[in-house]
């Protein structure tokens, strides 16, 4: 067995959010010098179910074992069908097993890419999961730099408190890049609210919810920081156009 090689994927899998649990796993099947297997990993995100199946294959020249892609697969508390999704590994880009996660709830991760010249770029990815292709994987929809969405500027509009220390602002912005739902609080008229907020990229905003998962407006909380007249907490939670649109988008995507 390649030492070195195997060094290489152990950080591989730690790097990628599968811990270390699957180190001897993966010593005992390059030792048998297999021409592929694969390795089970499984872990829960609050009631959610996340499993994986990593996929591994032996270079045909060399002793050499690739970490080539895992199949990821979803199943929600709340429903009878797992969402599967196969992710590749690929430098830079690779998903890693939360952000996996992340995905598989419809949510979008920013990540580095590379174009065909070579040169790198910035862009969310998010799963289509009204559209597949022929390998029976949901197509991945990009949106790039130019397309125009500013998270931070987005967040700026609103009055967060999170927002006033630069080490809390930099942990809240890294965490929605990766496709986390991130607790917030809003201050209205020195009021605070809580709520869950995650990047929406498509519709160049944000969406929030409250404890109960339940989709919240919160734009107008900005008034604080408009000096408007102070409005009951219930005026800041009706849904605008956009946020219908995203609901709408929401509710395809949890009946795929």
């Amino acid at each position: 067995m390649n030492q070195k090689n195997f060094e290489y994927l152990t950080d591989q899998l730690k790097y990628h959010g599968f811990g270390q649990e699957l180190n001897e796993q993966l010593r005992a099947s390059m030792q048998k010098q297999l021409a592929q297997f694969s390795l089970q990993h499984k872990m829960r995100f609050g009631n959610d179910e996340l499993t994986a199946s990593l996929n591994f294959q032996r270079s045909a020249r060399e002793d050499l074992y690739f970490f080539n892609s895992y199949l990821a697969s979803l199943k929600n508390y709340d429903q009878s069908q797992k969402v599967n999704q196969l992710f590749y590994m690929q430098r830079p880009g690779s998903i890693t097993f939360k952000e996996a996660f992340n995905l598989l709830q419809g949510r979008a991760v920013e990540k580095q890419l590379i174009n065909r010249q070579g040169d790198p770029y910035q862009a969310w990815v998010q799963l289509d999961f009204k559209n597949t292709d022929q390998a029976g994987n949901f197509k991945i929809q990009q949106f790039h730099q130019n397309y125009g969405y500013d998270l931070a500027g987005v967040l700026s509009r609103l009055s967060i408190k999170e927002l006033d220390q630069h080490q809390s602002k930099a942990k809240l912005l890294d965490s929605l890049r990766k496709g986390n739902r991130q607790q917030v609080t809003l201050l209205d008229q020195g009021v605070e609210h809580k709520f869950f907020i995650e990047a929406s990229p498509q519709f160049k905003g944000i969406i929030a919810y409250d404890h109960n998962s339940v989709r919240q407006q919160i734009h107008a909380l900005t008034d604080s920081k408009q000096h408007a007249p102070k409005q009951a907490p219930q005026h800041a939670l009706q849904a605008s156009d956009a946020d219908r649109l995203a609901g709408q988008q929401e509710q395809g995507l949890s009946a795929s």
